[in-house]
C-alpha cells in the first residue's frame, strides 16, 4: 500500500491528560494535510476538533468509558449520545473488561449493544477490548461479543494498558469475526513497517499518535 492509502486508514490520536487546545488544533491541521481518516480526541475537545475539521473529509473520533471500561452502561450510552451531538462521527468505547473476566458475557454484550443503539445511523462504533489484559480465549470471546452486539470494529488497545497491538492478535481477531467487520490496531503503531504488518494481518484502521512518522518513513515515539 502507498503512504497515502495508509494515511486514509489512520485515526490521528491525541488522548493525553495534559493535551492543550493548541495541540488539538495542531493535530486537526495535520489530519487535513496528510489525509488521515479521523482525529481521535478526548470528549472535552470534540467542539474544538469539530470546528477545526469543518468542511474537510476528516472524521472525528472520541473515546467512551475510557480508559478502564468500568463505567456503567447507561453512562457509556449517554456519553456516546452527547459526543455525537457535539460533533463526533466515530465512537471508540472500552469493553467492560472486569465483566468479561467474570464470565458475565450478558453484561458485556448489553454494554456494547446500548452504545451501538445510541450511535445507530449517526456514528461508527469501535470496541476496545484491551488485548494486553486478556487470554487468547478471552480475546476470541470479546471479539465475538463485539460482532454479535453490532459494533463496526474491534479495537485492540487503549494505549494506556501494558501493551498494544500485535500482528498475532490482529490475526486472531480476524479469524473470529470474519472478513467483513473492521479491526483497529492501536498502541505501539510507530512506523510504516509495523503498519504494513498489521494491515497484512487484517487491520483495516490504525490508531496512532506517530501518524506523520508512519506515512513519511520515520519512527515515532508516541501512542
Amino acid at each position: 500500500m502507498t503512504a497515502d492509502q495508509i494515511a486514509g486508514m489512520i485515526d490521528h490520536t491525541l488522548l493525553s491528560a495534559v493535551s492543550t487546545e493548541a495541540e488539538i488544533v495542531r493535530i486537526c491541521g495535520e489530519a487535513k494535510q496528510y489525509g488521515f481518516a479521523t482525529v481521535c480526541v478526548n470528549p472535552h475537545w470534540i467542539p474544538v476538533a469539530s470546528r477545526e475539521l469543518a468542511g474537510s473529509k476528516v472524521g472525528l473520533t472520541t473515546v467512551i468509558g475510557f480508559p478502564l471500561g468500568a463505567s456503567r452502561t447507561e453512562v457509556k450510552a449517554a456519553e456516546a449520545t452527547d459526543a455525537i451531538l457535539a460533533g463526533a462521527t466515530e465512537i471508540d468505547m472500552v469493553l467492560n473488561i472486569g465483566a468479561l473476566k467474570s464470565a458475565n458475557t450478558d453484561a458485556v454484550k448489553r454494554d456494547i449493544e446500548e452504545v451501538v443503539k445510541a450511535c445507530k445511523g449517526k456514528a461508527k462504533v469501535k470496541v476496545i477490548i484491551e488485548t494486553c489484559y486478556l487470554t487468547d480465549e478471552e480475546k476470541k470471546q470479546a471479539s465475538l461479543l463485539c460482532k454479535e452486539a453490532g459494533a463496526d470494529f474491534v479495537k485492540t488497545s487503549t494505549g494506556f494498558g501494558t501493551g498494544g497491538a500485535t500482528v498475532e492478535d490482529i490475526a486472531l481477531i480476524r479469524s473470529v469475526i470474519g472478513p467483513d467487520m473492521g479491526i483497529k490496531a492501536s498502541g505501539g503503531v510507530r512506523d510504516l513497517d509495523i503498519a504494513h504488518k498489521l494491515i497484512q494481518a487484517g487491520a483495516t484502521r490504525l490508531g496512532a499518535s506517530s501518524s506523520i512518522a508512519i506515512v513519511t518513513g520515520g519512527v515515532g515515539q508516541g501512542y
